[in-house]
């Protein structure tokens, strides 16, 4: 089936990701644990979509933490199939953020995974949790809408 090209959702940063053959176990499709790997790679994706990169975010003496991990399968990736991950933040806390995800099937539009990470923030040197900063809450509002 040939692909299309990936749908914009607005409010949300968009990381296309091709299946790779070592991801893929003995049933022939994304081994689960790879998953989170894909968040991973949107989650670090998305300050770079909003304009506030993760060097921005270093420069102002803050990090994140992860501090839960979702994942809810829905259907099967193959290799080589191209997949398209949608992240957004879904909940903006005081100390904490939670981004959201969902994973697509390129070639039919399928909903492959969904899940969530949560994040604490945290000043880069001590680590000791802290508030969200207002510049990052400014950038993910902008970028979001809301």
């Amino acid at each position: 089936m040939a692909e299309t090209q990936p749908q914009p959702r607005p409010g949300r940063a968009l990381t296309s990701l091709r299946v790779r053959f070592n991801e893929t176990d003995m049933q022939g499709h994304v081994n689960f644990g790879h998953f989170l790997f894909y968040f991973d790679v949107g989650l670090m994706d998305y300050p770079q979509a909003i304009g506030y990169d993760y060097q921005r975010m270093l420069d102002e003496d803050f990090d994140m933490l992860y501090a839960e991990a979702k994942v809810q399968y829905h259907s099967r990736a193959l290799w080589p199939e191209t997949l398209d991950l949608y992240t957004w933040v879904g909940h903006l806390g005081n100390k904490s953020l939670r981004f959201d995800f969902e994973v697509l099937a390129r070639a039919d539009g399928r909903e492959v995974a969904t899940g969530h990470i949560v994040a604490v923030i945290v000043r880069r040197q001590s680590l000791a949790c802290c508030r969200v900063p207002d510049t990052f809450r400014a950038a993910i509002r902008d970028f979001q809408g809301k």
